[in-house]
């Protein structure tokens, strides 16, 4: 027996505001038939002594510990911009900023 009916796929497509052709409900009603034949083969095997995972292999965190280290100072950091403004970086301007 099939999972879903045409009939239930032209309900969808009704609530969806889908307009399809009757080829395409077929086709539709076919395709997703086998998409719930698989989820209720996957649901089958899926046991509730199995521990949910999103990986099956380990996770580590990769990332480095938090240092405090220092940072350059304000003429370090503007030593090489072209231009210069108030100890900002002082670019073309790219937008309207009058209007």
């Amino acid at each position: 027996m099939p999972a879903i009916s045409r009939d239930e796929v032209a309900h969808l497509a009704r609530l969806s505001r889908l307009a399809l052709s009757d080829a395409e409900l077929d086709q539709f009603a076919g395709q997703l038939d086998s998409i719930l034949s698989h989820v209720r083969t996957i649901s089958e095997v899926a046991a509730a002594d199995v521990p949910a995972t999103a990986s099956p292999n380990p996770a580590t965190n990769v990332t480095r510990p938090d240092e405090v280290v220092p940072g350059l100072t304000p003429q370090e950091a503007l030593s090489g911009a072209p231009a210069v403004d108030e100890q900002r970086f002082m670019v073309p301007q790219i937008l309207g900023e009058g209007e």
